[in-house]
């Protein structure tokens, strides 16, 4: 897999197809090829005729693990994505994020709204305004001896998600410790990119969202049926969705 360097630290990526680039951006605890990858969504983009591009965000998948949890900031990941885009010389792209890596699109909307075409919200709600719920219950059970060791639920799964994907656990530990950069209501109203927002019905993690399609000028909101916050991944809806809302973004 290709690397690139952003502010010296090594990150991976994948860049494939012809056409209009659109950026992924992984959610936490996952990388490109558990999010993107494996849930066909590579596949779907490249049928649509799209250039695909996706990061390994710090930490995740296979780009460098960092321990000290400065090195994780929100602001940080979108100056990654927009390091990648500088790299490889990508203008201006749609940037679709899921969970974390949706909030990191958010701010690449709010910041360079001149580099992203279009923003997709995936698996956030109006947790967008909040830190991740569980936070240090979450990066205490990513590094206690055994999963049988972690009391709280929202621990349990993501610790079992790390273990499953063979993630680095003290570096997810470190970034899940960061404070994440504040998205306040009137940065959202300040948003002036296409926004779809896309959430499971099922969803107890991403928080409520209406609220958060309300915030923002003109997005449109897209439930998943039936669908938690992992399962909603490569889930048909979401993909027939964005492909809709990607063909009628100006």
């Amino acid at each position: 897999m290709p690397t690139f360097h952003s502010d010296g630290i090594e990150l991976s990526f994948r860049d494939e197809g012809e056409g209009e680039p659109i950026l992924l951006i992984h959610g936490f605890a996952s990388s490109l090829d558990v999010n993107w990858v494996g849930p066909g969504w590579f596949d779907a983009l490249k049928r649509d005729g799209r250039r695909v591009i996706a990061i390994d965000n710090r930490g995740h998948g296979n780009s460098e693990k960092l321990y000290d949890q400065a090195f994780y900031g929100s602001d940080l990941m979108a100056a990654d994505a927009f390091h990648l885009l500088d790299h490889l010389g990508v203008e201006r792209a749609d940037v679709m994020g899921y969970s974390m890596g949706a909030r990191v699109t958010a701010l690449m909307a709010i910041t360079r709204p001149e580099r992203v075409r279009s923003a997709v919200l995936g698996g956030m709600g109006e947790g967008l305004l909040r830190g991740a719920p569980n936070a240090l219950a979450i990066a205490e059970g990513l590094v206690a001896p055994s999963v049988d060791d972690v009391p709280n639920p929202m621990a349990k799964m993501f610790r079992r998600f790390a273990e499953a994907t063979g993630a680095d656990r003290k570096a997810l530990s470190a970034c899940m410790r960061m404070q994440r950069t504040a998205i306040d209501e009137a940065m959202l109203r300040d948003i002036d990119v296409p926004v779809l927002v896309a959430v499971g019905t099922e969803d107890e993690v991403s928080g409520d969202m209406d609220a958060l399609v309300a915030l923002i000028p003109g997005a449109k909101g897209l439930p998943i049926p039936r669908r938690d916050h992992n399962r909603a991944v490569g889930d048909k809806v979401y993909k027939e969705g964005v492909l809709s809302f990607l063909h009628s973004r100006p």
